[in-house]
């Protein structure tokens, strides 16, 4: 069936009855959402961890017609929920053809709007909007101008028309009436200045707004929703309070409660569907890698107000498959299956990532990143194998066993030097193979097993020797001799 093209094919329509031509953004919304939580659909696609704290929040902000901000530390998807609002919007709405502020057939607001209707009566052009565009967002910085949101005077536009200067159709509309019968978003709203903020007033509590200090009134018909850091408050800027008050939710967001979750959040937006090898990625270093982020939100040395964004464990996800790639296509072999070794080679992926306290930046990134590692490893390692007896593995190395990795042998030649420290195959079949025994996925196990010993300080780690004794025994063999376990350096 063809859409309405006119005003008066318009009016025919459901669109013209009174109710719809009343209904504002926010009862579209709420009328959406309504329908979605009658039907059971799933809300927000794609948010993960949030069902049983923001979300609800949000549901509540939005059945109450509110303008929200989103508080929280960076990297926990405040941009994404703002805009899979739009999955609440109709999929398309009427407008006047032309129209930059997307005027409502039966009510535009817009001088252009009012003399369209006035001239071409029930044939008005009337073009359809697609819900997509309907979403606005801004990025506060401190050089955003009242211009840009709200709009300027247009000295050309003026000029070419012959209008006063005073007169509507001379003005360059900005993005926030441009989002009229929208939604309108600002990131990061500390960083906006506060006489920009000051604008934004009138549109929140009257809905409207004057533009260069003429009598020009737009009664916008908008849904606010904004962002912010807490630490930006005092940081970079501040909300100022009167913007606060006109809020009606302050949604308080958060990184995932558990590793589980974190974990889920992390495979889903990493880049992990690489085209040629297939990939074999084992929950345990999935696990650890997540544990990472874990530790570094609760280490003294990490700055806390700043955060640890969930983009740590997706970038180092995504480093930790790229090096596992690189060794599997230089030794041929059939299938990327990453270890323990290509968590340290990722170390580019944390120490970016890391805003650190005076005691951080004195030990420095790298060696807080590695150590961030050693200790995530022996949570998994904890969690996996806590309370088995390793005392065999333990007593190789204190009797002068070694083991020197390198990271980028072939898993078959690799497997065959685990196989000389005694009950260590046979411990990793409690890591959780869960009946794989390709000899990849055993050697990403032998790696976390002794990684965890590592962690526990049972043994020691070290570039140069590999896994030795945790500490030299001056009556016994130095670092690296051959002791009663087999053979030294392995892989050096």
């Amino acid at each position: 069936m063809a859409k309405p093209s006119t005003l008066g094919e318009l009016r025919q329509t459901e669109w013209g009855s009174p109710a719809r031509i009343r209904r504002t953004v926010k009862d579209e919304l709420r009328e959406n959402l309504i329908c979605l939580l009658e039907n059971g659909a799933p809300l927000f696609p794609g948010i993960v961890g949030y069902e049983d704290t923001v979300i609800p929040q949000l549901v509540n902000g939005i059945l109450s017609r509110h303008n929200f901000i989103l508080l929280g530390l960076r990297g926990q998807a405040k941009s994404r929920i703002l805009r899979a609002l739009v999955t609440l919007l109709d999929e398309e709405i009427p407008i006047l053809a032309g129209s930059e502020v997307n005027d409502n057939p039966f009510a535009p607001i817009s001088k252009y709007g009012r003399e369209l209707v006035n001239e071409h009566g029930e044939r008005a052009p009337v073009a359809w909007l697609p819900r997509d565009s309907r979403y606005v967002e801004k990025l506060a910085t401190p050089d955003v101008t009242i211009a840009d949101i709200i709009g300027d005077v247009d000295p050309i536009k003026a000029a070419r028309g012959g209008h006063l200067l005073s007169d509507e159709l001379t003005m360059h509309f900005g993005l926030l009436p441009r989002a009229n019968r929208g939604v309108f978003a600002i990131n990061e709203l500390p960083d906006l200045a506060g006489k920009i903020q000051v604008g934004l007033f009138n549109i929140m509590q009257e809905g409207d707004v004057q533009i260069k200090g003429y009598p020009v009134r737009l009664n916008l018909d908008v849904a606010l929703v904004f962002t912010a850091n807490p630490e930006d408050y005092t940081a970079r800027g501040k909300i100022i309070t009167p913007l606060k008050d006109r809020l009606g939710s302050e949604i308080v967001t958060h990184y995932p409660h558990t590793v589980d979750l974190g974990a889920a959040i992390t495979r889903q937006e990493a880049w992990l569907d690489r085209t040629g090898r297939p990939l074999r990625l084992p929950e345990f270093i999935a696990e650890l890698i997540e544990h990472i982020a874990f530790e570094a939100r609760e280490d003294k040395r990490v700055d806390r107000r700043s955060g640890v964004s969930q983009r740590l464990p997706i970038s180092v996800l995504e480093n930790v498959t790229s090096n596992a790639e690189r060794r599997t296509i230089a030794t041929k072999e059939k299938t990327v299956v990453p270890r323990v070794s290509d968590v340290y080679a990722a170390l580019p992926a944390i120490t970016g990532k890391l805003e650190l306290e005076y005691e951080g930046e004195l030990q420095g990134a790298e060696a807080i990143a590695k150590d961030l590692i050693r200790r995530a490893a022996g949570k998994t390692f904890a969690a996996r194998v806590g309370g088995a007896n390793v005392d065999d593995i333990v007593h190789w190395f204190d009797e002068g066993g070694a083991l020197k990795i390198s990271a980028d042998e072939r898993a078959e030649t690799v497997l065959k030097g685990f196989s000389v420290v005694p009950g260590l195959l046979d411990l990793v079949e409690q890591v959780g193979l869960a009946g794989k025994k390709d000899p990849g996925t055993v050697v990403a196990a032998c790696e976390l097993v002794l990684e965890g010993l590592v962690a526990e300080k049972r043994i020691s780690r070290s570039e140069e020797l590999g896994y030795v004794r945790a500490r030299p025994d001056p009556k016994g063999p130095p670092y690296g001799k051959t002791g009663s376990g087999g053979g030294p350096n392995l892989f050096s």
